[in-house]
C-alpha cells in the first residue's frame, strides 16, 4: 500500500502552540490540545523506527487508558506486523506523509484485538516523517465514545499533519531551538528587526490581538500597528500565516 506525500505548508496558525512548545517539557500536552481543537483527535502516539528495525514510544497522551500498554507492545513486536511498515519505509528525505485511510481489514485478529477492540479505538489517522535513520511515526485515535473521524476532521489533519509531524520530529531531537526570543535574535531574517518589532511579532505569534499587544507593552495602538507594518516590510511578508510560516522553518529545520 503506497504512501502519498502531502503539502508542505498548512494554514498558518493552525498549530502554533504546538510548534511554540518545541523543546518544553509541556509539549505533549500542548500538541494533543491542538490536536482536540483541530480535528477532535482523541488520543496521540508517537513511535520512533530506524531502519535497523528497532521502535521506541516516544508519546503517550489523551484519552485512552491503556494508551501506555498499547505503546509498550507496539514498540516491543507489533511494529513488525504493522500494515503501514511497507508505506512508512517508502519514505525518503523530509517530505511528511500521510498513511493510507484506516480500515480493521487491514490488520491480523490478535493486532485487533489488543490495539483496537481492547481499547475501544475505532479510528485512526496517521503521518510520518523521516529525519535521517529515524521515522518519527504520529498516529492520532478516536474511541467509540467519539465515533469515528468526519471528512472534514480528515482534511484538516490532513491540511495540519506536515507541520505536526515536523513539529514532533524536531521536538525529539537533541537540543531544539524553542525560545522565541533567542530565535528572534540570532536567526535571519528574524534578527533583522529592531527589538521593538521583534516584541510585537513574538506576541502575533502568541494570538495576541493589537489591542492586548497594545496594553502589554504599554504602548497605543497605531503603535503596535505601525512596527508590525514595518516588520513585515522587513521579512518581505505581508500577513500573519507569513509570519507564522517563517518561524516554523526556522523551528523544524525545513529549508522550503
Amino acid at each position: 500500500m503506497r504512501s502519498r506525500a502531502v503539502p508542505t505548508h498548512p494554514s498558518a496558525g493552525d498549530v502554533t502552540p504546538a510548534v511554540l512548545a518545541i523543546g518544553r517539557s509541556d509539549f505533549p500536552n500542548v500538541l494533543i490540545d491542538t490536536l482536540r481543537r483541530q480535528a477532535d483527535v482523541g488520543h496521540c502516539m508517537v513511535f520512533a523506527l530506524s531502519r535497523a528495525g528497532a521502535a521506541s514510544c516516544l508519546l503517550d497522551a489523551g484519552n485512552i487508558p491503556i494508551g501506555g500498554d498499547l505503546g509498550a507492545a507496539y514498540a516491543g513486536q507489533f511494529h513488525e506486523t504493522d500494515p503501514n511498515r511497507d508505506a512508512l519505509f517508502e519514505g525518503e528525505g523530509g517530505a511528511p506523509i500521510m498513511l493510507p485511510h484506516f480500515a480493521p481489514r487491514m490488520y491480523g485478529a490478535r493486532y485487533r484485538k489488543i490495539f483496537f477492540q481492547d481499547s475501544g479505538i475505532v479510528d485512526k489517522c496517521a503521518t510520518a516523517v523521516w529525519t535521517g535513520n529515524t521515522c518519527f511515526y504520529v498516529n492520532f485515535y478516536r474511541i467509540a465514545a467519539q465515533g469515528r473521524f468526519s471528512a472534514v476532521q480528515r482534511r484538516r489533519l490532513g491540511a495540519i499533519a506536515p507541520a505536526i509531524a515536523a513539529s514532533v520530529a524536531r521536538h525529539f531531537q537533541e537540543k531544539p531551538t524553542s525560545d522565541l526570543a533567542t530565535l528572534f535574535a540570532t536567526r535571519a531574517p528574524l534578527y533583522t528587526l529592531t527589538p521593538r518589532e521583534q516584541e510585537v511579532c513574538r506576541r502575533i505569534l502568541a494570538g495576541f490581538s493589537s489591542e492586548a499587544i497594545s496594553q502589554g507593552l504599554g504602548i497605543s495602538l497605531h503603535s503596535t500597528l505601525t512596527y508590525r507594518k514595518r516588520a513585515y516590510e522587513r521579512l518581505g511578508i505581508s500577513s500573519q500565516g507569513e509570519l507564522f510560516a517563517i518561524v516554523l522553518r526556522l523551528l523544524t529545520g525545513s529549508t522550503n
